[in-house]
């Protein structure tokens, strides 16, 4: 029997030519557009967001010529949930978010495969640059880096666990960007020319600050002091909302060298800046941890880790405290390490786990800092940025609301499909 693949079609070049490629290969596809907002939203005049009309007929239109099925499912509602307000209330609790997570997590491996289990569908496929592989030895699937290193999407599906890589299927992982495209112009595909989406999709006047402020609201808005490392007042901000650790433009001051957002201080309302060195740190700390590509290791290793998606992977050592969070200390100092993405460790091409960087108070309890991430939603005068490497054993951080997929979200063991099994049929059918 010819397996089922229910393929996520954004309406880009990249899941269009992934789909494509499945129904060569001679598995059944399905293709499915996700409605991310509302339907009055989505129709809106001159919209970008990523479930905009012309998306949605871009993708059937690319159904049609491929000879395969499409529908759209409305998501709206989880994807508020589960993608928007995890956005908004990590920037309110003074973190810094990574959406394209969340988003992976919650709706396309998330809510997209527990429909693949309504319909009968054995596999999920997405237009990712990054591969899957079953390793006989280890009895683990493996997330690899994509073969195109500029595309490559790891990073984002580091959260993913072994019951839904032995699920999804990533047709494009081998490919270059070039190679797509002319896949796409090959095959008649009307996607073949069209500009990749933004990241942040749901931003529709790529104005991030002005989004938050409309989110939370004025009163998270009040002006307060732009101040440097030594106390002196630079300038005035207008909110600490959507500012970043490391954030260098935008900070409307002018002092003749430059100056990055070394923290936000919800407290006393005080945006710090300073130069780069103030940036500098070979220590961090993620929680909760997600293992990929090798099992949990209570023994400390060595491994490349990323601190951002478009960062270069550096050289640390990795290891577990006793309450399952990863300290990592890097062999040369790294330059805004920031709470609220994700740390993501490497062995070459295989993505081995990574986890979500937590603030590093110099003391306290872990419940007065929980309490003050959850409650205040600030970050404290009195954290480890810039220390040179010598920050102390520190006590749990409780992750940013929305991180992770949701219990009653999660893919089981128990799922309708055999995982092993379902893997093995991964080759064209027939073969």
């Amino acid at each position: 029997m010819t397996e089922l693949v229910l393929v996520a079609m954004s309406g880009g070049v990249d899941s269009s030519v992934a789909a494509a490629l499945l129904h060569q290969q001679g598995y059944k596809v399905q293709g499915v557009t996700l409605q991310l907002w509302g339907k009055d939203v989505c129709a809106s005049s001159g919209t970008r967001l990523c479930c905009s009309v012309r998306d949605a007929l871009d993708a059937k239109a690319v159904a049609r010529r491929i000879g395969i099925p499409h529908e759209s499912l409305d998501r709206a509602e989880v994807f508020r949930s589960r993608v928007i307000d995890y956005f908004v209330s990590s920037y309110h609790e003074g973190l810094t978010p990574n959406p394209c997570i969340a988003c992976n997590d919650h709706i396309k491996f998330g809510s997209l495969l527990r429909y693949a289990d309504q319909i009968g569908a054995a596999f999920i496929a997405t237009g990712h640059y990054a591969r899957i592989a079953y390793d006989e030895m280890r009895r683990r699937y493996v997330l690899k880096r994509s073969s195109n290193p500029d595309k490559d999407q790891s990073y984002v599906l580091f959260n993913l666990r072994q019951e839904q890589l032995a699920r999804s299927l990533t047709p494009i992982g081998e490919l270059t960007k070039k190679q797509v495209r002319d896949i796409a112009r090959a095959l008649g595909l009307a996607t073949a020319e069209k500009p990749d989406s933004q990241d942040l999709c749901f931003v529709r006047d790529h104005n991030k600050n002005g989004f938050l402020r409309r989110a939370i609201g004025s009163e998270e808005s009040a002006p307060g002091p732009i101040i440097d490392t030594q106390g002196e007042v630079l300038g005035t901000h207008q909110g600490l909302l959507g500012y970043t650790i490391g954030q260098r433009e935008g900070l409307g001051i002018a002092t003749g060298k430059p100056l990055y957002v070394i923290r936000m201080d919800r407290h006393s309302n005080q945006l710090i800046v300073g130069p780069r060195e103030n940036l500098l740190s070979k220590q961090l700390r993620a929680h909760p941890v997600n293992w990929v590509s090798m099992a949990p290791s209570s023994e400390p290793f060595r491994a490349q880790v990323k601190i951002r998606s478009r960062s270069e992977p550096a050289w640390a050592t990795v290891r577990m405290n006793s309450e399952a969070v990863a300290e990592i200390e890097f062999d040369s100092p790294q330059s805004a390490i920031t709470p609220g993405q994700a740390a993501v460790w490497y062995d070459g091409e295989e993505l081995l786990g990574g986890g979500w960087i937590v603030p590093t108070p110099a003391g306290g309890s872990a419940t007065n800092e929980k309490n003050r991430m959850l409650g205040t939603a600030g970050i404290d005068p009195a954290l480890d940025f810039g220390n040179g490497g010598q920050s102390k054993a520190l006590p749990l951080v409780e992750p940013p609301a929305g991180v992770g997929i949701a219990p009653e979200e999660a893919v089981t063991e128990g799922a309708s499909h055999d995982t092993k099994s379902a893997f093995d049929t991964r080759n064209p059918p027939g073969s």
